[in-house]
């Protein structure tokens, strides 16, 4: 009998020291009560999470955290963007916080969006007016990506947070080629915006990048229906009911139009970017080759791109293939 007992006294003890563990375990890493921003990506898995937590000092183990979240069901519930959370949190208060919605909202900046289509998105996603970003952004300089930004972020936060992110992608290697090009990095910036609405496809753009830049060489009109787009500027009627900044089908009266952004009227460039190109555009302009044998590229509805040496060739091309 009291060789029972003793056994249950341990049983009883071990169950004690072990509940003490894992409460411990669920409890606050310190008292530390100063928090730190942290970015769960979207697609991270339970796992991911759990380590990222413990790497950054807010929970004991990567393990428990799993093990507890899964016991809750909350695995599915934890969300991604930016949080700030505090070493002196437990389990439940960082669960809480992780599944309450983020302090960041992510924002997508399309590639070859120009800054009015870039401040809708904003206005809608951060609430900051379209007037405000248009004031203090740069076409061209505006580097379109997946961004999270803090709630209470400003205009002026946004357009730097773009244009930093700019500066490190258009790096001194993208730079240095664009200058052997014989172009200015301006100049590499505007026709790297031009690129990126002529062109959607890797091949595409760099063959497109390759043959205007030898008609800018040659002296012979860039003949670029985005630039006439950006100049014609938002069309009421193109896509429905929202309208939309690009218009899809230029007219013979549209190519008139006078404007020193219309480059079926003027030789050169346009004065600034039409768009906000990524970074295969600008590496398409640092790496294009001028030496080209072709003038002319068209893309039928289907997506192919057709080049031609000569216009008769480039004519054949569009009646060939529509």
């Amino acid at each position: 009998m009291r060789k029972i007992l003793a056994i249950l006294v341990i049983f009883l003890a071990l169950i004690l020291v072990i509940v003490g563990w894992w409460n411990n375990q669920l409890g606050p890493v310190s008292s530390d009560t100063s928090t730190k921003e942290v970015i769960i990506a979207k697609g991270q898995s339970l796992s991911q999470i759990a380590d990222q937590l413990q790497k950054e000092g807010l929970i004991k183990s990567s393990l428990i955290f799993q093990i507890y979240v899964r016991q809750k069901g909350m695995g599915a519930k934890l969300q991604a963007g930016l949080f700030k959370l505090s070493p002196s949190q437990s389990f439940d208060e960082i669960i809480k916080t992780l599944t309450s919605g983020p302090e960041g909202i992510w924002v997508r900046l399309i590639e070859g969006w120009r800054i009015e289509e870039m401040a809708e998105e904003i206005n809608i996603k951060l609430q900051i007016t379209n007037y405000k970003f248009l004031e203090v952004a740069k076409e061209g300089y505006m580097f379109p990506d997946s961004y999270l930004f803090p709630k209470e972020a400003t205009a002026e936060y946004v357009v730097n947070s773009l244009r930093e992110t700019f500066k490190q992608r258009f790096s001194d290697d993208l730079r240095s080629k664009i200058k052997k090009q014989g172009l200015t990095e301006e100049e590499g910036v505007i026709l790297s915006s031009i690129v990126e609405r002529e062109a959607r496809s890797e091949r595409a753009r760099q063959m497109v990048a390759s043959i205007l830049l030898k008609r800018f060489k040659i002296g012979m009109g860039l003949n670029a229906d985005a630039t006439l787009q950006y100049a014609l500027g938002y069309q009421a009627g193109e896509n429905p009911p929202a309208g939309g900044w690009w218009k899809r089908h230029l007219t013979r009266e549209d190519k008139k139009v006078d404007s020193p952004y219309n480059t079926y009227l003027y030789n050169g460039l346009p004065p600034t970017p039409i768009s906000n190109p990524g970074l295969s555009s600008l590496k398409a302009v640092a790496n294009a080759d001028p030496k080209t044998p072709y003038l002319y590229y068209y893309h039928d509805s289907k997506g192919n791109s057709h080049y031609a040496k000569t216009l008769e060739e480039h004519n054949i091309n569009i009646a060939n293939n529509p």
